[in-house]
């Protein structure tokens, strides 16, 4: 990695000026972007780490205290990555490996436990890439029927594990039911997507917004910030565009 690189964290006093990286905007604001500020304003007191490439591009850790993340994973003294994310235009530069060992010793300042973080046997969009930290030691410690994984490091031998009600990826309702919070600034677009899709086609589709950290640890699936049911089974936690949407509608006719 090049010298002189510089990485910062938001912090309650800096977050009102800083970019959060997935959508930077410079003049007009973003709803999206506002909403994960409000969330995060409650995380940060929590322990929960944004830290980023001090420039005008996507190259960011973000990750917090498993106890407190909205994820349906349990364990002890654990962190918990939601993304790591390096911008293809931003590759090769040694960013990805310098805020992952960021993260690894500042669990190690800690004493803490480990730290996981949620992947799947076919690397899914909008997860980090379990190929990439597979080289750092993560190992799968939990599995669901339908792929998705929960990948570890453990430092002293302990293991984190989905929730029992993650593992169930199932819900009474029928209709499509998409679960989601505010921790990506790319959830308001695509409710918003989905809702005006599903109204022009007069398909029924509900909304749960998840509002607490009690909600996010009793969810009936795995999630990362957003989650599909479609005909009482559990589609993706992929973000949604119009096709694949209309893929898994036809597949779920058949």
């Amino acid at each position: 990695m090049e010298q002189n690189v510089e990485f910062i964290n938001l912090t309650p006093e800096n977050l009102a000026d800083e970019h959060l990286c997935c959508i930077i905007r410079t003049r007009k604001k973003h709803l999206g972007v506002e909403a994960k500020r409000q969330w995060l304003a409650e995380r940060l007191k929590e322990g929960h780490v944004f830290r980023k490439l001090n420039q005008k591009c996507c190259v960011m850790i973000e990750y917090a205290p498993l106890e407190t993340a909205w994820v349906p994973v349990e364990g002890e003294n654990y962190l918990y990555i939601y993304c790591l994310w390096v911008d293809g235009k931003c590759k090769k530069h040694g960013y990805g490996r310098a805020l992952l060992e960021y993260c690894l010793a500042d669990a190690k300042a800690q004493g803490k436990s480990g730290v996981c973080l949620l992947g799947a046997k076919k690397q899914k969009a909008w997860l980090t890439s379990q190929a990439f930290v597979q080289k750092f030691g993560f190992q799968t410690v939990d599995t669901t029927k339908d792929g998705y994984e929960l990948l570890s490091l453990s430092l002293d031998g302990t293991t984190p594990r989905f929730t029992p009600s993650a593992k169930a990826q199932a819900i009474p309702e029928q209709e499509l039911t998409i679960y989601y919070d505010m921790q990506c600034p790319f959830i308001l677009q695509r409710v918003e997507l989905v809702q005006e899709y599903c109204q022009e086609k007069g398909f029924p589709v509900t909304f749960h917004p998840v509002e607490t950290l009690e909600q996010a640890k009793a969810l009936p699936c795995v999630f990362n910030n957003w989650a599909m049911f479609y005909q009482g089974q559990f589609q993706t936690v992929n973000l949604l565009d119009i096709p694949t949407l209309e893929r898994i509608l036809k597949r779920g006719k058949q």
